[in-house]
């Protein structure tokens, strides 16, 4: 079944808004889809070609296990999983399928975009911000290096990507992370078109 407005958040909101984006998988590059099937796979806990809220709930739940996070900051960051997992098309009865993973991707990185255009809250910095009040372990308004590493190890990732990651992100040269870097770099390395220079962010996974 092709996903749609009937079955998909972000094609729900770009039709309601009078966007009529069509997707082609011809304009993805081939190192996009490999870094989103990659992505999938690793989501995909069972194994069985379907994400499902469950399995997308163990990574907030994994995030609690590593740092001090208050009852509050855990509950914010596990509603801005599922807010931002079901605009990214993981349907709460029917999961996602891996066919259709790509394609929910583009489509809610086009109703990212038209958000942005509208002067609407971002999804992306909605999840960004709930995990960066829980990585401010310190409470200074600001992520480091170690409190990056925290992320990396909560989302399966090895934890030298911190400072590929951190590399990148810290515009300024600070030497921490504020909140704007930190969705900036998620944006440009998940929603925008193919960009060779992010491809060491997560130091060789992706």
């Amino acid at each position: 079944m092709p996903l749609d407005e009937t079955n998909n958040e972000s094609y729900r909101y770009l039709r309601s808004v009078g966007n009529t984006w069509k997707f082609n998988v011809e304009d993805v590059h081939p190192k996009m889809l490999e870094r989103l099937y990659k992505r999938f796979d690793t989501f995909d806990l069972d194994t069985d070609g379907k994400m499902n809220m469950d399995e997308i709930m163990y990574w907030p739940d994994r995030m609690r296990q590593l740092v001090n996070a208050t009852d509050e900051q855990v509950e914010k960051m596990r509603e801005a999983v599922r807010v931002f997992f079901f605009n990214k098309g993981v349907d709460p009865v029917n999961g996602l399928k891996r066919e259709d993973w790509v394609e929910a991707n583009r489509v809610f990185a086009e109703a990212e975009r038209e958000r942005e255009r509208r002067g609407e809250p971002s999804m992306i910095a909605l999840l960004s911000n709930a995990y960066y009040d829980v990585l401010d372990d310190d409470g200074d308004g600001t992520v480091d290096v170690d409190e990056l590493k925290t992320m990396m190890k909560a989302f399966d990732v090895p934890q030298e990507a911190a400072y590929t990651f951190f590399e990148k992100a810290d515009v300024d040269k600070s030497g921490k992370l504020e909140r704007p870097e930190l969705v900036h770099l998620f944006r440009k390395f998940w929603m925008e078109p193919y960009d060779p220079q992010w491809d060491g962010v997560y130091a060789f996974k992706y």
